[in-house]
C-alpha cells in the first residue's frame, strides 16, 4: 500500500515537472547578432525635453560665447570685458597667479607659497618658478573646465619680460588658449 502511494506520487511530480519545462524558455548566455524584439526597450521618452527648461549654470552661456562681457566705463582701468582672466604677480620672494572672474572672484590660483609647488623649486622667484606656476595653473584650469582664458598684462612693458613669456607659454603648452571667444550677439 505504501508502495502504492509512492508511485502515484513520483507520476503526480513527473507530471507537474513537464509542465513547468514547457513553461519554462531557455536562453543562451551567447550573444546573437540578430537581438530579439522582447529585449529592445523604448527610449523616445529619453528624448523629451521640457519645454520650459532654463539654464542655470552661467559658465555655459560663456563657453557658447553668448554670455555678456561687462564692459564698465571706458575710465576704467583696467578693463573689465573679459569673462575669465589671468593674473601674475610677482614679488621679490614669491610668484603667484590666478584666474579671475569678471566679478572679481578667484577661480582658480598657484603659487610658490603652497609646499607641493616650492619643494620642487631651487628659487620660488625666478625665471623657472613662473613656468612652473604656469604648468600648474594650466593644469588646475583644465581640472576645472576652463580652456580659454584673457591674458594680458595689466602693465603693458611687463608683457616684454621673460618670465611672463615663459609663464604664457606653460600655460599654452598646457592646454590651455589665451584668448578668449569673441562674443557671439544673437
Amino acid at each position: 500500500m505504501a508502495l502504492k502511494r509512492m508511485v502515484l506520487h513520483l507520476r503526480a511530480a513527473a507530471r507537474t515537472s513537464r509542465k513547468a519545462d514547457q513553461a519554462i524558455r531557455y536562453s543562451s548566455a551567447i550573444p546573437s547578432s540578430t537581438p530579439s524584439s522582447a529585449d529592445e526597450v523604448d527610449t523616445r521618452e529619453n528624448e523629451i525635453v521640457a519645454a520650459d527648461f532654463t539654464n542655470r549654470n552661467p559658465r555655459n552661456l560663456e563657453r557658447l560665447a553668448l554670455a555678456r562681457k561687462e564692459r564698465g566705463w571706458k575710465t576704467t582701468w583696467p578693463t573689465r570685458e573679459f569673462w575669465l582672466r589671468v593674473r601674475l604677480n610677482q614679488t621679490q620672494k614669491h610668484v603667484e597667479a590666478y584666474v579671475e572672474s569678471s566679478s572679481g572672484h578667484i577661480v582658480v590660483s598657484a603659487s610658490t607659497r603652497e609646499w607641493a609647488i616650492k619643494k620642487h623649486l631651487h628659487s620660488t622667484s625666478g625665471v623657472t618658478a613662473c613656468e612652473n606656476v604656469g604648468r600648474v595653473l594650466a593644469q588646475r584650469c583644465l581640472e576645472a573646465g576652463i580652456n580659454f582664458v584673457h591674458f594680458g598684462a595689466i602693465v603693458p612693458w611687463t608683457e616684454q619680460s621673460i618670465s611672463v613669456k615663459k609663464f604664457e607659454n606653460a600655460m599654452t603648452e598646457g592646454g590651455i588658449v589665451m584668448n578668449e571667444q569673441q562674443r557671439v550677439y544673437t
